[in-house]
């Protein structure tokens, strides 16, 4: 297996997201609550043979965890067919995938039949009607169905992942994780980010860990911190009876320090941080002939010069707003979480 390639601080290159499609089938309000948006151009997506290439591109270079992501992924057709794809590059030894559950119940034996190690499904809410408030869709029950199925389905691992809204949805921990407990799944509560397309984000509407954790220990006693995380995005806690949960605290306590995962977009935009206002365009030389060394070569060279702590900056501001003003949002598909696949 390669030796992992480090940036200038020494973070090592061993995640990669991939993001197979921009769009989406729900507004969530975190992430999509304006009612236009502008899309990346059909033709400008990589093709799963291109993806498998650029993938093996970084596996090359010390990745060894891909998770597959979106907009929705489950929306592009045929997905089974890059699952495969990406199970045989022997140096991946974790292949998992985020969604938001809607497509799921017809999909979730077949995906782990390609060779998904592991699955991640959204759940942001318990409450019919609260979902609909958030996400502009009566999907629910197909969501929870969606949940049932990859139960089932015999995946490594099942989690589900709620970011907390204050005045939203931060009454339905306790439900949540009794949810999830159900169904064999682990819940990662996740603070509200100031990222891509979260145009309504605002300090106040962000629930700390600190909060979380107060919560849960009312109804649970305290929970007690799991050792081992390395460079994962989530703290994990076991509560007094054993039950383990999950809390991605990128708002209040970043983890740029142990961050070894990065980006490519749909159209093949390689970004270093969620809070990266550009990236590096590796669809271009793909299709222009370059060979696998080549390409080894462009991704080193980036990763080698990677200097970015965007989590880290963003606490220390005095007048913390969105990331990125509507205006150029509506310029550029590529600053929208959708499109780089949080």
């Amino acid at each position: 297996m390669a030796i992992p390639l480090g940036d200038r601080f020494g973070r090592p290159l061993r995640s990669l997201r991939l993001s197979v499609t921009d769009r989406c089938n729900l507004r969530c309000q975190y992430c999509m609550p304006e009612q236009d948006y502008a899309w990346l151009p059909r033709d400008t997506l990589l093709s799963f043979e291109e993806i498998v290439a650029l993938a093996g591109g970084f596996t090359a270079l010390g990745v060894d965890r891909v998770r597959i992501t979106g907009g929705e992924p489950l929306l592009r057709r045929n997905l089974t067919t890059l699952i495969e794809g990406l199970a045989q590059l022997p140096e991946v030894r974790d292949l998992a995938l985020t969604t938001n559950g809607v497509l799921l119940a017809d999909q979730a034996s077949a995906l782990r039949e390609a060779g998904l190690d592991r699955i991640t499904v959204s759940l942001d809410t318990l409450d019919r009607g609260r979902f609909r408030a958030l996400t502009r869709s009566d999907a629910h029950a197909g969501v929870l169905a969606g949940i049932d199925a990859a139960s089932r389905a015999g995946f490594e691992s099942l989690k589900l992942d709620t970011v907390v809204i204050r005045g939203v949805n931060d009454d339905e921990l306790v439900a949540l994780i009794e949810y999830g407990r159900g169904v064999g799944a682990e819940v990662r509560f996740i603070e509200y980010m100031d990222v891509g397309g979260a145009t309504r984000w605002n300090r106040k509407a962000v629930v700390s860990q600190d909060e979380i954790l107060q919560t849960l220990s009312v109804r649970y006693g305290a929970p007690v911190p799991l050792a081992g995380r390395g460079s994962a995005p989530a703290s994990r806690f076991a509560l007094p009876d054993g039950t383990t949960f999950g809390i991605i605290a990128s708002t209040t306590q970043p983890f740029c320090a142990d961050c070894d995962r990065s980006r490519l977009t749909a159209d093949g935009v390689w970004l270093m941080c969620l809070y990266a206002q550009a990236g590096t365009d590796l669809r271009r030389p793909l299709r222009a002939g370059a060979t696998r060394e080549e390409l080894v070569h462009l991704i080193r060279t980036v990763w080698s010069q990677r200097a970015d702590r965007g989590a880290e900056e963003r606490l220390g501001l005095d007048a913390r707003e969105p990331l990125i003003p509507l205006a150029a949002l509506r310029k550029n598909a590529h600053l929208e979480m959708h499109t780089r696949g949080g």
